[in-house]
Formats: structure tokens, sequence, C-alpha cells
């Protein structure tokens, strides 16, 4: 199957090499790129103790920069989303991790079913801008203290109609990979997009999870499905299992 990722670079090479093992043809469409914050992430770890949090392999690379800079830092707990997140994570060389096969919300319960034997200091999440909510309203409703420093931003990317066009209109596309709400939502505001609905009447569009799938415009809903679980295993069996 002809199948698009909409992930940025870094994991969107990632995602492609496991789709061409499976035999699928992907073909990858950045969205957004990261804008790293470097600083704010060194001054947020000098200022904090305890366990930290990430809900993206992003947050990680945002640290690599600081380099001998993180040492003190590699035994603090930290928590994260996915095993690819987690695996950046020891590859940096952190070496006390708890991961969550879940989204956000998984990873607050999984905190706070650890809170007992952390530090009393509050959390400190390393975030992206934009995010999804339910991390840290999982955390505030668990009334677990945690402090929020944005080390990374995504920016826009806005690829050109005739790599569009390439992508569905020349040979349509099977299916789309959706990661995230954001980018669902830069996807169908593409002007390319939006004045070409009918490119995408044989095109499934695979989404992380509900909150994803609530972007897609509600003409299309019915070539939407769900991962059952907000992992990437799950999306790409997807692909298998209509």
């Amino acid at each position: 199957m002809r199948v698009v990722v909409t992930r940025p670079q870094h994991s969107g090479e990632r995602t492609m090499r496991r789709l061409a093992q499976m035999g699928h043809e992907p073909l990858l469409l950045p969205l957004a790129e990261p804008v790293h914050h470097v600083e704010e992430a060194g001054r947020a770890l000098l200022a904090t103790q305890g366990a930290i949090a990430i809900t993206s392999a992003e947050a990680i690379r945002a640290l690599a920069p600081l380099a001998s800079d993180l040492e003190p830092h590699f035994a603090r707990p930290l928590f994260a989303v996915g095993k690819a997140t987690a695996k950046e994570a020891e590859d940096l060389g952190f070496s006390n991790i708890a991961v969550s096969e879940g989204g956000g919300t998984e990873l607050a319960a999984l905190i706070s079913s650890r809170s007992p034997g952390l530090d009393t200091a509050p959390l400190l999440y390393l975030a992206g801008s934009p995010r999804a909510a339910g991390f840290e309203a999982g955390l505030a409703e668990r009334r677990l203290p945690f402090l929020t420093v944005e080390c990374y931003r995504m920016r826009d990317i806005v690829p050109d109609d005739d790599v569009l066009r390439r992508l569905f209109a020349d040979v349509s596309a099977d299916a789309v990979l959706f990661y995230s709400h954001e980018t669902v939502r830069r996807f169908f505001s593409l002007p390319f997009v939006r004045h070409n609905p009918g490119i995408f009447a044989e095109t499934r569009f695979l989404c992380l999870s509900e909150a994803v799938a609530a972007a897609v415009p509600e003409p299309l809903r019915s070539h939407v499905a769900i991962a059952d679980m907000p992992n990437e295993d799950k999306l790409m069996a997807r692909l298998i299992h209509k």
C-alpha cells in the first residue's frame, strides 16, 4: 500500500523504515519541524530535582546538545510515553526510565502509581508546543505537583502543491498516518487539500487516538480508523485490520 506519513523528518524516517519492512510503499510528508529551546531545557534541569516526564522523543533531542551538562541528571527518574521515546532517552544516557504504552493520560496514571516512591519535588515536564492537554490534565486531576517547561516548539511546514499532487492526485494514497490533532488540523487546512477533496475517495485516515481523529472534517469521518491503543504498533495494525 501507498502510505503517507505525516510525522516530522526524524521520527518520520523511522516510521518509513518500519513500513518498508512490512512491504508497504512509505511516503513522507512532514507538516512541521522542531525548533529546540536548549537553554530553557538546561535551566529547567538545573532548577529542579526529582522526576522528569516526556511525552515526545523530540524533548530528548532538545536535551542532546547539553552534552556533558546532562550527566548529573541521568539517574533522575524519567517517565516516557512509548518505547521509541524511552529508547532515545536511554541512548542519551538516562538510566532510570519507566515507560507508558499509551498516551499522556496513561503516563499520568503510571506516575500516580509510582508517586509514593518519588521525591516530593514537583515533576518536571519537558514539553513541546503545541501539545495535547491530556497529560497535564491527568496530573492535575490526581493532584500531582508538576512544572511544565517548553523545550521545543513545532513550526509549520507548508508543502508545495506539486508535492501534494504527486502524493495524492497523480496516484492515490491508500492510507495517511496521523499522530496528533494538530497535524490533522494542519493537513486539512492546506489549500490544495481543501480544494480537492475528491482525491481522498479511496484513502483511509489512520489516527493514533480519538482526539486525533476528532480533527478530521465531518464529510471524511467515514474514512477514519483509530488505533486500539495510542501507540504506533496498534496504528500500523490498522493497515491490515479495517
